[in-house]
């Protein structure tokens, strides 16, 4: 190598130092969002969360338990998540792996035929127009990253990947939640149908106790008939709530991947609410809840995008080398047919129709976007746990209350039903409407009951609990 050749590589070398040097992307910053009263009248400085506790802690129904598991192995969009992860990992070694030089390999035959007045040669001389070559080579190229594109387009590139796992890990928490709420609510229907079913049965006893008070000229004929439409308006209910117990079931089925059929399943009585409802603080979403730090991945990668874009305003620095042999006889294609190039190179765009310009302007307003959508993913986990946990509250003060009432109402058609039998101070009206009232509440303390437990699911999975 003649000193020259060797002057030429050091000022080629210094020169992409230098301009490595000049840091033309930003640094990436989480940006500042508030956290304050996110849980609205919630005011604790408490960092212990029920969202730390794992999930199989929070159920003592093995069955429920069981079904969780089946539907995170089988869950189909689970499954979905977890080869958008796939995916998003191909892309992030790839990123990785355009650090590297590019190399191919190839080999050729070229056959080529010259007329002899296209060469120009005087009169007389002869000349075989009619050549072969033999080729074979090995090309490579280089990108410096002088202004830091690839490594902007590499953190893009882990910053989709991170966003696709908690992605995948927001919709295990949703799904646990999903399959415990349609679990719970089927106990419900189940509950419902089997008090409006004893219900069914009293109503038709007391059609048979009206009509021997009717013989008994205690009630008239219009007390009968009353009886019988009020057994009917229970009867005509169950065949709706056992068609909502096959829909139940049904969803249910989907969410564990699963043909429509019967689930197995215990009893509303045997469930016990989660009892631990500590919420920790507001700052704790942005590391607990999955969608929230999806959103911040989603935002870091259209900031990274923003620096990428900002790269393409400055020369691009390629090295391309080639190298080989070639021959034009196959037989001395070893013999001293030895070929390489080696060029280096700057692109300055000067002039594209805006391509560059246009996509900055792209790149910031999706970058904008992306933080929009970060701040609303905080603020909507904010209400959802203020909704799951005042939702908890409630049904526990609707207990209480509704426990004194179906006392009261179950004394007031004992009461109507014995004034009737032995008093003329009522009539049959007034024990339709304390029977009616009493099969109301009966249905709401359900309600209550499963309102208190879906509304503890609900502030797990709001707080991020059943990833960890």
């Amino acid at each position: 190598m003649n000193f020259l050749y060797k002057k030429q590589l050091v000022f080629f070398f210094g020169l992409i130092s230098v301009l490595a040097s000049c840091k033309i992307t930003k640094s990436y910053k989480a940006p500042d969002l508030n956290t304050k009263n996110l849980f609205r009248d919630q005011l604790t400085t408490d960092t212990a969360t029920l969202a730390n506790k794992k999930w199989q802690s929070l159920f003592a129904d093995t069955i429920l338990t069981g079904l969780i598991e089946e539907g995170l192995n089988r869950n189909l969009n689970l499954q979905t998540a977890i080869q958008q992860m796939v995916a998003a990992e191909a892309t992030l070694r790839q990123s990785k792996a355009a650090f590297l030089p590019t190399l191919d390999a190839s080999a050729g035959v070229t056959r080529s035929k010259s007329s002899l007045a296209s060469l120009n040669y005087p009169a007389g001389i002869s000349i075989n127009t009619l050549t072969t070559s033999y080729q074979a080579a090995l090309n490579t190229s280089w990108e410096a990253d002088i202004w830091g594109k690839l490594r902007s387009a590499k953190r893009a590139a882990l910053a989709g990947y991170l966003s696709t796992d908690a992605a995948k890990r927001a919709v295990q928490t949703q799904l646990i939640a999903d399959i415990a709420n349609s679990y719970f609510n089927l106990l419900a229907l189940d509950r419902q149908l089997e008090i409006t079913e004893q219900t069914l049965q009293i109503r038709i006893k007391d059609v048979e106790t009206m009509k021997v008070l009717k013989e008994g000229a205690v009630v008239t004929g219009a007390a009968v008939v009353q009886s019988e439409a009020n057994r009917y308006a229970a009867e005509v209910s169950i065949p709706d709530l056992k068609q909502s117990i096959r829909e139940a079931e049904n969803a249910l089925n989907i969410l564990l991947a699963r043909a429509p059929g019967p689930i197995r399943r215990e009893k509303l009585a045997d469930q016990r609410p989660i009892a631990d409802l500590q919420t920790g603080v507001p700052l704790q979403l942005l590391v607990n809840r999955p969608d929230v730090q999806q959103a911040e991945y989603n935002f870091r990668s259209a900031f990274e995008n923003t620096n990428l874009a900002r790269t393409y305003f400055y020369p691009a620095l390629t090295v391309t080398a080639s190298g080989g042999l070639s021959s034009l006889q196959l037989k001395n294609f070893f013999d001293n047919s030895i070929f390489y190039n080696l060029a280096g190179g700057l692109t300055q765009p000067i002039f594209n129709q805006g391509i560059n310009k246009a996509r900055l302007i792209t790149a910031k307003a999706q970058q904008q976007e992306a933080l929009n959508n970060f701040q609303l993913q905080l603020l909507t986990a904010g209400q959802e746990v203020s909704n799951a946990l005042y939702a908890y509250q409630t049904a526990v003060e609707k207990q209480e209350t509704r426990s004194k009432q179906l006392d009261a109402l179950q004394k007031a058609v004992d009461y109507t039903e014995e004034l009737l039998r032995y008093s003329s101070a009522t009539n049959y009206t007034d024990v339709l409407t304390s029977e009616q009232s009493l099969l109301a509440a009966q249905l709401s303390s359900i309600n209550d009951r499963l309102q208190q437990l879906q509304a503890g699911v609900n502030l797990y999975r709001a707080l991020g609990g059943g990833w960890k």
